[in-house]
């Protein structure tokens, strides 16, 4: 939620606390690029050197705007992300601040990861389960992103206990200096599939145990089937 900058700030150094040493800023849904500059800043003060901060514009920006803020904010540690609805806006972007890049809503397949790396913009990236087509086509784009030299995030849309499950056993499986992190999305959903499935604490998850991925969803949670098909 893109909120004032020092609603921001108070929610990442409480997250700090509690252990994450990453933070996502979510950026210009008041049209303000300003104030998008002063979240960024805040947010940066609150959690001090070390953890990764980055501004997100979900693709909503536009060059100008961006690359307006990325200035503002370039003496600072931060990362942008997707600032642009293209992969060449998102390069110029990059070229004219000199903060690296986060390639999220366009990067989906081989393609596209290989576009955004020729281009020079894709710093880190992040893998999407849902975007590319299941565990398996995620996994190859894993290892095209390991022979690029760009760090991930290993996650999806969105998802609750099985998707979790499926997602950190890749994180786990991916060398951990080429992984920027991983997505607990369970911790987002109620109610919880499997009160058993792995849960975040102190920022950080494990993998789920047992067979296939782990997971064992309650039959009672899911309630009803909606659709039988004979």
């Amino acid at each position: 939620t893109c909120t004032a900058p020092d609603e921001m700030a108070r929610i990442a150094r409480e997250a700090f606390t509690e252990g994450m040493r990453q933070f996502q800023v979510k950026l210009g849904t008041d049209n303000n690029w300003e104030t998008d500059v002063a979240r960024l800043r805040q947010v940066r003060e609150a959690v001090g050197p070390g953890p990764l901060v980055y501004g997100d514009w979900n693709c909503g920006a536009t060059r100008l705007d961006a690359t307006r803020v990325g200035k503002a904010v370039a003496s600072l540690d931060i990362m942008l992300e997707q600032p642009c609805a293209t992969l060449e806006e998102c390069a110029a972007v990059r070229a004219a601040t000199g903060l690296l890049m986060k390639i999220d809503e366009n990067g989906y397949d081989s393609g596209s990861l290989l576009h955004a790396y020729n281009l020079g913009c894709m710093d880190a990236v992040a893998l999407k389960l849902s975007k590319s087509g299941g565990l398996s086509a995620l996994r190859r784009l894993r290892d095209l992103c390991l022979h690029l030299g760009a760090k991930m995030c290993i996650e999806d849309t969105w998802g609750s206990d099985v998707t979790t499950g499926a997602l950190l056993h890749l994180a786990a499986a991916t060398p951990v200096s080429r992984l920027l992190n991983t997505c607990d999305l369970s911790g987002y959903v109620a109610p919880r599939l499997d009160p058993g499935a792995p849960a975040r604490s102190g920022g950080e998850i494990s993998p789920p145990e047992g067979p296939g991925i782990g997971v064992n969803p309650d039959p009672d949670v899911l309630g009803q089937s909606s659709v039988i098909i004979d």
